[in-house]
């Protein structure tokens, strides 16, 4: 959803740090490799948000329910996050092209699978795959582009690049969702990967050469344990939404969520190489970066879920028109993160996150007062450019700040972790905001009855549950503020007690 930004680069990162193997390529044919790692990564960040603006031809061509159709998102969410450092120290131990062509292989085959799709269960099943390929193929992506050109001028331009398409293709997947959806069909949205994949695995073998090999061990079991336990959790919360939290359904799972947590801690502590060093939360600033990326993205998942269907149900927007809608925002986004990069040599990085969760709390307390008779300028366009500033400002100091003072050892874990973080506080996020939805629509649904039209009624239920799903994530964009002052505090502290 939302680009990654490391001192002003967009990059997804192995689980070690990436050492450049020039000795291990090919000669000649530096170009060649990044045009098919860079068509790779667009494939993958496009999958992010190319389905946002389909969500209500999915949800009405396959049947999904309203609280059932945030699988879309979260599936691929939970398996990329969850999986992304397994699949970065896979590249690591077992050579990263034939990680990536092994990911490259099961992002083309979901992708296939999703556009046949013949209903929700199918869907929701090969998005998780789609997750699994991204994981897989993303951290050899990015440790190709860095080994295929040696430090200088001809590195920096390839990294440039990279995040010109990391941050560009979450906005363009907005846009294509929109005309493919109109044009031709949200199948497409999944079809169109197949040919780029399959071109994509081709050429691989002639222009990547294998990177050497590295001893090391898999900790399968840190990483099924955090996918089972976060599959659980936001699954108990979407069930929560329709059955309620007494229901037998809801409370397995719940209870499944918490055994496999506690055992994915359990197992992260007894390691001798775990998927995720605990050691990285144990300083307070970086371990405050991390909950307020947490809880801001779990907002902004929940704003594109909720304000692509008020767009198109509410307003009538059409497909297109509906991706353009969030232009301004991605455009901000882009360039604000340009400058809070600059403005990072000269500003302490807590103090301008702050300043940049501001605009965010505005803009979403903005939308909870949205209504049926909200238009796009005054009720969408504003919020969206609050948005667009603040997370901007934002994020290259969070970023900053859960890097800053982590051992050599320790970088590639933390760089990765960052991502992770962002995926999975987006899934759980949204299926919070999901339960709120619901729960609010059906209040709304038994206090109107039967005065006012039927479709007036639908917008009713549907704006009252949306504003309130918006009130809730002004309240995790609040709390991310509280945190990031919280830890502003602890480090004035410390300054004075060191004295």
């Amino acid at each position: 959803m939302i680009p990654l930004y490391i001192e002003g680069t967009c990059v997804t990162v192995s689980s070690t740090t990436v050492r450049p193997q020039v000795t291990a390529q090919r000669r000649g044919r530096p170009v060649a490799a990044l045009v098919l790692v860079l068509c790779a990564q667009l494939m993958v960040i496009l999958d992010m948000t190319i389905v946002n603006v389909a969500l209500p031809s999915i949800e009405s061509g396959l049947h999904f329910s309203a609280t059932g159709l945030s699988w879309v998102l979260d599936a691929y969410a939970l398996t990329f996050g969850g999986l992304l450092l397994l699949g970065g120290r896979a590249g690591d131990i077992l050579g990263r092209r034939r990680v990536f062509l092994t990911g490259i292989g099961v992002f083309t085959l979901a992708s296939l699978a999703g556009g046949l799709a013949a209903s929700s269960s199918w869907l929701i099943a090969a998005r998780a795959l789609q997750g699994a390929g991204g994981a897989i193929a993303s951290p050899a992506a990015l440790a190709l582009v860095v080994s295929s050109f040696p430090e200088g001028g001809g590195r920096n331009k390839a990294m440039g690049l990279y995040a010109a398409i990391a941050s560009g293709g979450a906005s363009l997947g907005l846009v294509l969702g929109g005309v493919i959806t109109q044009w031709e069909s949200w199948r497409w949205a999944f079809f169109i990967n197949v040919p780029v994949g399959i071109v994509v695995a081709a050429c691989t073998p002639f222009f990547l050469a294998e990177t050497p090999r590295q001893h090391g061990h898999f900790d399968l079991a840190g990483a099924l344990t955090s996918v089972t336990g976060m599959v659980a959790l936001v699954y108990a919360f979407i069930r929560a939404a329709s059955a309620g939290w007494s229901d037998t359904g809801t409370l397995a799972a719940l209870a499944l969520a918490a055994a496999a947590l506690a055992a994915f801690i359990r197992t992260e502590t007894r390691v001798a190489q775990p998927v995720t060093p605990l050691r990285l939360f144990t300083d307070g600033q970086r371990a405050a970066s991390f909950a307020a990326r947490l809880l801001l993205v779990g907002g902004m998942f929940g704003m594109f879920f909720f304000v692509t269907q008020f767009l198109q149900a509410v307003l009538g927007f059409s497909p297109v028109r509906a991706g353009l809608a969030f232009l301004p925002m991605t455009i901000l986004l882009f360039g604000v993160s340009r400058l809070a990069a600059r403005l990072l040599e000269r500003l302490p990085a807590v103090p301008l996150t702050v300043a940049g969760i501001l605009p965010v709390i505005a803009g979403m307390a903005w939308l909870s007062r949205i209504s049926p008779a909200t238009g796009y300028a005054p009720g969408v366009l504003g919020p969206m450019i609050l948005f667009g500033t603040g997370m901007g400002l934002a994020f290259v100091p969070l970023t900053t700040s859960a890097l800053a003072g982590v051992r050599q050892e320790d970088a590639g874990a933390a760089a990765s972790l960052v991502n992770v973080t962002q995926q999975v506080g987006g899934a759980v996020g949204l299926a919070v905001l999901v339960t709120v939805f619901a729960a609010a629509s059906r209040g709304t649904s038994r206090s109107t009855g039967g005065s006012v039209s039927r479709l007036t009624a639908v917008h009713v239920h549907l704006v009252h549950g949306m504003a309130s799903a918006f009130s809730v994530a002004t309240v995790f964009d609040v709390g991310a503020l509280l945190v990031m002052a919280g830890a502003a505090v602890l480090a004035l502290r410390r300054r004075g007690a060191s004295r």
